[in-house]
């Protein structure tokens, strides 16, 4: 056995790391208790990154076509002022769009939650006289339906109830309620700052960060790295820019449409579906599914020729505005979409629907570059 200078520090570099495993497994609860802390230190500053991402999608935008492009970056302060003032011009939109949403949506749906009670009491009657129209060759089933009857006060008084029994453990929870908001905002405020002073340094950020990793790693893996890096970015930031934008445009169809059949609800619903939307593949469903609801409390005819409606603008979006818009800016086949789409909802649910489609196309697009050069070198071809 060769037991040179440098296979012995291999030997030892081994040991310990065997050694730190076993301590490891043997203390796992208080290993799971210091990797909780240390994620519960860290999260504001990974939750200000993912905003500094998010943000700087149309950060960029404004950036590019307001100074780069236009005489004002030819002038000293302009150059000077570009950043912070598309910084500034980001964050209102972004307030500015969410403000109008909750606007626009919190009220139309308050709206139709107060409705929703008054539509019952007319809506339940009509379907009982259809289900005894229905059933009128047999007088048991008839008998069984007109039998049923619906008290409102009461059922109104034991919603009330409910709500007193249950005052009693929402004022016990309050206080520990009221930290986590004050907790939650707090922890916002931070990762917000955070994110601002990555927006505003980015540059200088990244160039910090090459040294670090071409000071303490090899070469090869630093350049791994910023390749992954950089395919992750702009994977990310196309599939955010064409997801918002199909979502716009989806939206503005469905309250066109609507509109023009004089479908009821039509901002409401045309907003749902277009944030729904930004869920792939199953998210206008969701929103389709809600809306029918409210139209079917209005007029089951009207919410039959609804569902009817978003099928054929389903499919005219997705075979000629989402190509077109979206492309194949994920660079992903669609059954990988699906597979993406299906085993992100399974970990992180909603969250994971939307992430799991560019963390899925960054693995498949390094792969594919990984496959293809190794059947070059081995002097392979597939077809």
């Amino acid at each position: 056995m060769d037991l040179s200078k440098e296979n012995m520090k291999k030997i030892r570099g081994l040991i310990l790391f065997t050694i730190f495993v076993l301590v490891a497994l043997w203390n796992y609860k208080l290993l799971f208790s210091g990797v909780k802390f240390l994620g519960h230190v860290i999260f504001p500053f990974v939750l200000g990154g993912g905003i500094a991402f998010v943000l700087n999608v149309p950060m960029c935008f404004i950036e590019k076509k307001l100074f780069r492009e236009s005489k004002l970056n030819q002038k000293k302060w302009g150059s000077r002022l570009a950043r912070p003032l598309s910084l500034v011009l980001t964050v209102v939109s972004v307030v500015g769009v969410i403000a109008l949403v909750v606007f626009v949506v919190v009220p139309e749906l308050g709206n139709t939650v107060l409705n929703i009670g008054k539509k019952l009491q007319e809506f339940i009657p009509q379907v009982q006289a259809w289900a005894v129209q229905l059933f009128e060759d047999n007088p048991e089933i008839v008998a069984e339906i007109q039998k049923l009857e619906f008290d409102w006060d009461q059922i109104l008084g034991s919603l009330i109830d409910f709500l007193k029994n249950g005052a009693g453990s929402v004022l016990d929870s309050t206080f520990s309620a009221a930290m986590s908001i004050v907790s939650g905002i707090s922890t916002f405020f931070i990762a917000f700052v955070f994110s601002c002073y990555i927006l505003l340094q980015k540059e200088k950020l990244s160039v910090q960060v090459r040294k670090l990793m071409y000071a303490f790693l090899p070469r090869d893996w630093t350049e791994i790295f910023i390749a992954l890096g950089s395919v992750t970015h702009k994977t990310f930031s196309n599939f955010l820019t064409g997801q918002c934008l199909e979502a716009v445009i989806l939206g503005g169809m469905f309250f066109v449409v609507m509109t023009i059949f004089l479908l009821p609800y039509a901002l409401l619903i045309a907003v749902l579906i277009a944030f729904t939307a930004l869920i792939p593949i199953f998210g206008a469903f969701i929103g389709c599914a809600v809306g029918a609801l409210l139209i079917f409390m209005v007029d089951p005819m009207k919410a039959i020729f609804f569902v009817v409606m978003f099928l054929v603008l389903q499919q005219i979006e997705g075979n000629f505005i989402y190509p077109h818009v979206v492309g194949n800016s994920v660079g992903l086949p669609s059954i990988w979409v699906l597979v993406a789409v299906s085993v992100g909802a399974s970990l992180m649910g909603v969250v994971g629907m939307l992430i799991f489609i560019p963390i899925v196309s960054v693995v498949y697009t390094m792969l594919r570059g990984i496959v293809n050069r190794r059947l070059k070198e081995k002097k392979i071809e597939v077809v």
